[in-house]
């Protein structure tokens, strides 16, 4: 389980490291409220995405009054972010941190892993932190310092002053470095995580010691054991839920993420309900509602079929449409095929079309290279596309 920053944050502040005055908000009234509340002479406006490198992201913005600090959370939140290329969902700003700025006077890397190859603990410094550290250590890996950790009872012992020494150039920081990889790596035992990780952790002026931005990874076999931190992975399910209908609304659809495994596309509430009673009756379960609004173009609509095809629980799709004067087949159906070529993953899909142009529409699908099973009646669609389901699970 991947937190968020400010969750984070929270968690390592609990063990003695030190992080800027901020606060988790909303909406831009939120943002500002907090800024008023802060009020500090600058400010960092930070969007809550679960990436690396946000700064490259656009995502960080930065604010010298309460009223630019509101306008960049407006521009912020409800913004979408596309991910590693397009191969994994894309990301939407539903939270901002908005923090006091802290000016850096140096800026070090540091974080605990589990090793899962080598079956050990590993704690990794380096003082060119910042952003980027990725591909300069991949340039230069003598960048990155190394020491390998020893787990006595709980607690993880090793070399912490020999790895501040290591990569301080300044010898008054050595003690306070070796007691922040100290600090991480009892966070890291006591959390049950995976990595903790700080980038950057800045020296300030007045020589003090702050993770401007932190990552965590819990492993998720010990949640069950740790239910303070399994409440935050609900917290983020739900976000991630009402992600995706904040996502919908904006493209002209109605939507709400379910439990099970047949994604339904349809046009009309009624017709919605009415064929998710009969892939229930038929023994399977949809894995959303989405209602396809008269006023959605083909653009639209194509969006509304890649949230469908990013969701990995999502074995079959059923489309089941009415062409009506508003909304023509064959504008569902050019959505799909722009859809398809978008995403690279394939599915078995159930087309059942009627109405404005539904001929026309099973010919467009055909010219875009949509391969699908074609049912006459709702009932056929609803067998059909279960059917389809438990051989993708088999």
């Amino acid at each position: 389980m991947l937190l968020h920053e400010f969750q984070a944050k929270k968690l390592l502040r609990g063990f003695g490291i030190s992080a800027p005055m901020g606060q988790v908000v909303a909406s831009p009234t939120e943002a500002q409220e907090a800024a008023e509340r802060l009020g500090c002479r600058r400010y960092a406006v930070k969007g809550q995405l679960l990436v690396n490198d946000r700064a490259a992201q656009d995502a960080i913005r930065y604010a010298s009054t309460p009223a630019e600090v509101a306008e960049q959370a407006r521009k912020l939140i409800g913004s979408s972010y596309q991910i590693a290329g397009g191969q994994i969902p894309d990301q939407v700003i539903q939270l901002v941190l908005v923090e006091e700025f802290v000016e850096a006077a140096r800026e070090f890397y540091a974080a605990v892993s589990l090793d899962r190859a080598a079956g050990k603990v590993v704690l990794m410094a380096s003082s060119q932190g910042g952003s980027g550290i990725e591909q300069r250590v991949k340039a230069a890996p003598q960048a990155i310092h190394r020491c390998e950790l020893k787990l006595v009872g709980m607690k993880a012992v090793g070399d912490f002053a020999g790895t501040a020494e290591a990569v301080s150039p300044e010898p008054g920081l050595v003690m306070a470095l070796a007691e922040v990889f100290r600090n991480l790596a009892v966070a890291l035992v006591a959390s049950d995580a995976m990595l903790v990780e700080i980038n950057p952790l800045v020296v300030t002026a007045d020589s003090q010691l702050v993770a401007l931005d932190a990552k965590m990874i819990i492993d998720d076999n010990a949640l069950y054991r740790r239910p303070e931190l399994a409440a935050l992975r609900i917290d983020n399910e739900r976000l991630e839920r009402d992600r995706n209908e904040l996502e919908a609304q904006r493209y002209q659809m109605n939507f709400l993420s379910l439990d099970g495994e047949i994604g339904v596309a349809v046009n009309g509430a009624g017709l919605a309900l009415a064929t998710h009673d009969l892939i229930v009756d038929c023994g399977g379960r949809p894995s959303n509602f989405m209602d396809i609004r008269t006023t959605a173009k083909s653009l639209d609509i194509a969006h509304g079929f890649e949230m469908l095809l990013a969701n990995p629980k999502t074995r079959a799709i059923l489309v089941n449409v009415h062409g009506g004067g508003m909304q023509r087949c064959d504008t569902i159906a050019e959505g799909l095929g722009i859809a398809l070529r978008r995403r690279s993953r394939k599915l078995p899909i159930v087309i059942r079309m009627a109405g404005n142009n539904a001929d026309f529409a099973r010919t467009v699908l055909r010219n875009n290279g949509v391969q699908f099973y074609q049912s006459e009646t709702m009932e056929q669609a609803a067998r059909q596309v279960v059917e389809l389901c438990r051989k993708e699970a088999a």
